[in-house]
Order: C-alpha cells, then structure tokens, then sequence
C-alpha cells in the first residue's frame, strides 16, 4: 500500500506540476487558445497565475514533505487542498460542457483522495 500511494502522489504532483507551470508562466491569451484550457479567456489573469501557483505548491507538497521527512502531515493535507481544487475544476468545465474533462479531474480527485485516506490512515507517515 505504501508504494502505491508514493505512485499516486509521484503522479499527481507530476499532473500538479504540468499545470502549474503552464498557468504560471503561459499567458493567459494562450492558454485560452489550448484544448481545455478556454476556461482562463473567462477569468483574470491574476486568478490564473494564482491558480499555478497553488499547483506548483500542491506538486511540492504532495512529494517533498515525506521524501525529506520535514512535517510529512503536509502529504494529505496537501492531497485534501488538491480534491477541492478539482472540484472547482469539474464545476468550472462542467458548466462548460466539458465532460472528458470533468472524467479526467474525477480521477485526478480520486488519486488525492486516496492518498488523504491513506496517509492520514493505515499509512500514516507519523505512524
């Protein structure tokens, strides 16, 4: 069970990590021109840009915590903060008609979901 969660959290902060640099560092105007990705013609670009951030913080905090052993609790913290964040990201595309993209965030939250129940539980690292 312990590899599979660190296979989990390695994919996800990998998913984390791809979107946050693309939010981060792409301008918004090009963004909104990727498949997926006209939902930031609809929102500031501030918003976006903190949006990114949010991810590379999600993709470092999914991995570094544990792997340094610095307040490891941060690991499903960070997967609970990442299951909220995609369910704005399938009501955002939902509301948008974009259902392969509500089915791809339902299994990205089912991953950081998995983790949170497995970290906080039978694999706690402060166990």
């Amino acid at each position: 069970m312990n590899l599979a969660l660190w296979v989990a959290a390695g994919l996800l902060a990998v998913v984390a990590l791809a979107g946050g640099i693309s939010k981060t560092f792409v301008p918004r105007e090009k963004l909104a021109t990727v498949h997926g990705g006209g939902w930031t013609a609809d929102a500031g670009a501030a918003f976006v840009k903190a949006l990114g951030v949010l991810e590379l913080l999600a993709a470092a905090g999914l991995i570094l915590p544990a792997a340094l052993g610095i307040a490891p609790v941060l690991v499903p913290v960070t997967a609970v903060c990442w299951t909220l964040l995609m369910i704005g990201a399938m009501i955002t595309h939902g509301r948008r008609d974009e259902s392969a993209f509500v089915l791809l965030n339902l299994v990205y939250l089912a991953l950081a979901a998995l983790i949170a129940w497995g970290r906080f539980g039978p694999e706690s690292f402060t166990g």
